[in-house]
Formats: structure tokens, C-alpha cells, sequence
């Protein structure tokens, strides 16, 4: 004898509401772009972070240390193309990338071209990329490997004696380091990097968004 019940008409209308609920669940779910765990990608250029966290060293730059706590960078000397000297305290008030190089160093070969591309784009007088030649060889030879790295927009600063080396205590070539408005150390990367990026380029304008109020 078969004793199973019949599902009464409040029962089956619930259950049509329980899938009906479900189903809008699921489209507005996908709808909102988090679909299989994933999420529309956000162009790093589309606007200016309001501070610089770990966020922004990703991509070409998730080698970039982020200082916990920046701190005065010493006040380096070193020479422009004429001899004339020069102090790092001078940029105080500008955003400055500061790249440590030399004409023996492979990568930073490389990674000039892109320096110089930044330049180009970013260039300002709130902002330079101060690259600064540590070779031996001197003014002659730094400024020959500019031009033949397509990198003879970057003005010509050299130390042949890498005092500046220590003072930073760099730990390779290149070293670069992002200084702030008021002479302090945003981070450093040590080795070559992309820095005609697009995530090169977010962390730039990020420094120099902050004015002098940071």
C-alpha cells in the first residue's frame, strides 16, 4: 500500500518561492561582476590612490619595499655634467626617483630607456628622475651610455667615488629609491624594473598627490 503523501498546494507554492528567490539570488550575484570568485579588473591608472600603501607595489613594481616609516635620506652629494655639485636636500619641495647606476651594470642597461620614458611623461617641476652615475669612469663615459640607451633626456649627475652607495646603503645596481616632498624615503627597489609602467606611473602620481601635508 503506498502511504507517501501528496505535497499540498501551500507546500508547493512555498517550494516554487524557495526557487524563484534562488534563481535572483544567482543573477544578481553574477550581475555584480564577482562571478566565480572573480572581479572586473580596475585599470592602476584610472585614479590616484589617496595614500601610498603595499597596494601599489604590485606588477612591474612588487619588488618596491614600502618604508613602514619614512625617514630623512641623507644629504647626498654628487656632481651634474658641468662639475658643478650638487645636494639631494636641493629637490626638497619636487618628487624625486633617485636611480644609483653604472655603465658596467647590465640591467641597468635595461631599465635606462625606461627611466628616461618617465621622465618624458612625468617630468616636472615637482618631479625628476635623478639618476646619478657612480661609474669610475666619470662624466665622458656616463654620458655616452645615455645617449646610446636612448636615455639622453635625464640630466647627466655622476659620483665616481660611490660614496653615495653607502650613504644610501644600496645594496646593488641600480638601486632606486622614491623620495617625498620633504627629503624622506618612500621605498627603494633594488634591481631593474618597468618603470615606464603603468604601475610605475600610479606610484609617481600617488607621491606627488600627497602635497606637503603628508
Amino acid at each position: 500500500m503506498n502511504t507517501q503523501k501528496t505535497p499540498g498546494p501551500l507546500m508547493q507554492i512555498g517550494a516554487g518561492l524557495i526557487i524563484f528567490a534562488a534563481i535572483i539570488g544567482i543573477y544578481l550575484f553574477q550581475g555584480d561582476g564577482r562571478k566565480s570568485g572573480t572581479a572586473e579588473a580596475v585599470p592602476l591608472t584610472a585614479a590616484v590612490p589617496a595614500a601610498i600603501g603595499k597596494e601599489l607595489a604590485t606588477g612591474a613594481l612588487a619588488a618596491f619595499l614600502i618604508k613602514p616609516e619614512r625617514k630623512p635620506v641623507p644629504d647626498i652629494a654628487f656632481q651634474d655634467g658641468q662639475g658643478k655639485t650638487l645636494k639631494i636636500s636641493q629637490w626638497k619641495g619636487r618628487v624625486a626617483l633617485v636611480n644609483l647606476w653604472a655603465t658596467w651594470c647590465a640591467p641597468c642597461r635595461k631599465e635606462m630607456p625606461d627611466l628616461a620614458k618617465l621622465q618624458a611623461e612625468l617630468g616636472s617641476k615637482d618631479f625628476e628622475v635623478v639618476a646619478i652615475s657612480v661609474d669610475r669612469k666619470g662624466v665622458d663615459a656616463s654620458s655616452a651610455f645615455l645617449k646610446e640607451t636612448g636615455a639622453d633626456n635625464l640630466a647627466l649627475y655622476v659620483e665616481p667615488t660611490t660614496t653615495v652607495v653607502n650613504e644610501l646603503q644600496a645594496l646593488g645596481l641600480p638601486s632606486t629609491l622614491l623620495i617625498d616632498r620633504e627629503g624622506r624615503e618612500i621605498g627603494r627597489l633594488v634591481g631593474p624594473a618597468d618603470w615606464a609602467s603603468p604601475e610605475a606611473q600610479t606610484l609617481i602620481k600617488a607621491a606627488l598627490a600627497e602635497g606637503t601635508d603628508s
